[in-house]
């Protein structure tokens, strides 16, 4: 059994778990889903200038509403259990939790305990981010010790 980390900012829609589930052929593929709600990622500069390079000025706008605190940990509990279904549904086996404080530690932690094959980080594009490799997956592949695969969402959630 071949088993991934997956790393994720919001839920999966079917798109995202149509890709990830596929990556592998018929090679049965065991999730540890690692969710950190959209909230407490970024600050809300570096998500608008996202929006803004990605030609989305209604969302720049309306980053201000983007749930923080205890009310992103709210919808990202929400946001992980529908993922998780999502995966079993197709035929997977997911297990996942909320990260609360330090990505990467947390990432590096599961990646031990679950003795995993692989990392894939699954976000939307943050441009500003990625051009300073301060992402995740860039952060990721000098201190995980197994491959790092970056992939973007297919679709909003």
């Amino acid at each position: 059994m071949f088993t991934s980390v997956l790393m994720i900012e919001k839920a999966l829609t079917s798109a995202d778990v149509d890709f990830v589930t596929t990556l592998h052929g018929d090679e049965g593929v065991t999730f540890q889903v690692l969710l950190q709600p959209r909230g407490e990622q970024a600050d809300r500069l570096l998500r608008a200038i996202d929006d803004v390079a990605l030609g989305e000025l209604d969302d720049a706008v309306r980053e201000g509403e983007t749930p923080e605190g205890e009310e992103a940990k709210t919808t990202g509990e929400r946001a992980l259990e529908v993922s998780l279904q999502a995966l079993r549904a197709a035929g997977h086996v997911a297990e996942g939790r909320l990260i609360e404080n330090h990505p990467l530690d947390a990432l590096r932690a599961m990646v031990q305990e679950a003795g995993a094959d692989e990392v894939i980080v699954l976000t939307d594009p943050h441009y500003v981010e990625e051009f300073f490799h301060r992402d995740w997956a860039s952060r990721a592949r000098h201190k995980v010790g197994v491959p790092v695969l970056k992939l973007f969402s297919h679709s909003k959630a």
